[in-house]
């Protein structure tokens, strides 16, 4: 599971011209959802997404999370993040889930996001239009697959 996530003032996501979801302060997140992911890798970028210390405290400093500025996520499936550009013109998507298995884990980070902090959407397998304030600019990669050594100490 991969998602680029990027700090925002505000975000929208448009499908045919109208809004799907709409965010103030908070984080857009792409999503790109690996073959082999489960919810395990879900509930790890949950986690993190709400928790990541990226927003600034009085000083500057990047030491407040989502949480701590009462931000929204604003979620967008996005499975291009998983092409592969290395060899030939065209990119390789072999190792994006199928759009079911994608969509099933993209509707449970939501729920479980939902547990934390407002969530808004963007329409699954839809061409849609993102309009976004990135603030800073801030903007992480984060990366969880099945096979990844754990990340955290015991």
């Amino acid at each position: 599971m991969k998602a680029l996530i990027q700090r925002v003032t505000k975000a929208e996501v448009l499908v045919g011209g109208k809004p799907t979801g709409v965010i103030g302060l908070g984080l857009l997140a792409l999503l790109g959802v690996e073959v082999g992911d489960t919810a395990k890798e879900a509930d790890w970028l949950a986690e993190k997404l709400v928790t990541l210390r990226i927003f600034s405290d009085a000083e500057s400093h990047l030491n407040l999370s989502l949480l701590d500025v009462e931000g929204s996520i604003l979620l967008v499936s996005q499975f291009t993040l998983l092409g592969d550009c290395r060899k030939g013109r065209r990119p390789s998507f072999s190792r994006a889930a199928h759009p079911k298995l994608a969509e099933e884990l993209y509707r449970y980070l939501g729920q479980r996001l939902s547990d934390s902090v407002p969530v808004s959407y963007g329409q699954f397998g839809a061409h849609m239009s993102i309009n976004l304030v990135n603030d800073g600019p801030v903007t992480f990669m984060l990366e969880k697959s099945p096979e990844s050594p754990p990340t955290e100490k015991p």
